[in-house]
């Protein structure tokens, strides 16, 4: 705990530099580049990791800024980091949505496919997470779509963005013959799904995938060890959540005639 606090402190006070070198009192934008990191970590004589985008990276999927920073954005505002194109990054000062699963949901028990040795060697993170939602087929279940997964850790660049980075892409399949895409960000242990994932994961498809149905997908650990799965949309609004369910894998002896009965009168009232 302690190592994990000095990190955090030290990568706040290099992202406090930063920040204040630029802001403006009443901004909503400000810019900066990846090689200030280490220019403001060596004049506050700070170490940095290898991954210097690591500093990024936590406050933008692990940590809240600092409360010096998140108290001069503008009333009903929040700043996030946002890329904006190789090695550079902005802080933009937008309305705060934090994305969560909700924790009243129905949990949907499903017969648990996952083989036996992954089970047993499957962490807690995002890789475990993914292989249990591919071996159990949820992005098919949930979208009511024949999906098959493309790529892992799709790597590419997205014009007037950078370097973009989707944990898991699948396509898919109706039964018009519609084809779509769904780019999956997948959330294990402390880090937290990000409005700013899913805004990059929708210019990567339309640049990339411009011909098919975009569905962005989250999916998430929930503290007991269940599956959370969100889909978004981008409407009038900005991105907004078009769909959740949460789901439990069980042995199949654990699926009562009772659960599917319930399951069907569920389906017959949506």
């Amino acid at each position: 705990m302690a190592s994990a606090f000095m990190k955090t402190n030290r990568y706040s006070q290099i992202i406090e530099k930063i920040f204040f070198t630029h802001h403006r009192p009443g901004e909503r934008f400000l810019s900066f580049a990846r090689e200030e990191i280490e220019r403001v970590a060596a004049e506050l004589d700070i170490k940095l990791p290898k991954n210097v985008g690591d500093v990024i990276y936590s406050f933008r999927f692990r940590e809240e800024l600092p409360e010096t920073i998140r108290a001069t954005a503008p009333e009903g505002l929040a700043w996030v980091i946002k890329l904006a194109g190789k090695a550079q990054y902005k802080f933009v000062a937008e309305p705060p949505w934090i994305i969560q699963p909700n924790p009243g949901l129905i949990r949907v028990k499903i017969p648990d496919s996952t083989p036996g040795i992954i089970s047993k060697y499957a962490l807690n993170d995002e890789q475990a997470l993914l292989a249990l939602v591919r071996y159990n087929r949820l992005i098919d279940i949930f979208a009511g779509v024949a999906c098959y997964s493309l790529q892992n850790h799709l790597r590419t660049t997205v014009e007037g963005i950078g370097q973009v980075e989707v944990d898991e892409l699948y396509v898919g399949l109706d039964r018009r013959g519609a084809h779509y895409v769904f780019p999956i960000q997948a959330k294990g242990g402390r880090d937290r799904m990000n409005i700013v994932q899913i805004e990059q994961d929708m210019a990567l498809c339309a640049e990339k995938f411009p011909r098919l149905i975009c569905r962005p997908i989250g999916a998430q650990f929930l503290p007991d060890g269940g599956i959370a799965i969100l889909e978004f949309a981008q409407t009038n609004d900005g991105i907004r959540l078009a769909g959740e369910r949460h789901y439990h894998l069980v042995p199949k002896e654990s699926l009562t005639e009772q659960d599917i009965e319930l399951y069907r009168s569920i389906k017959e009232s949506d």
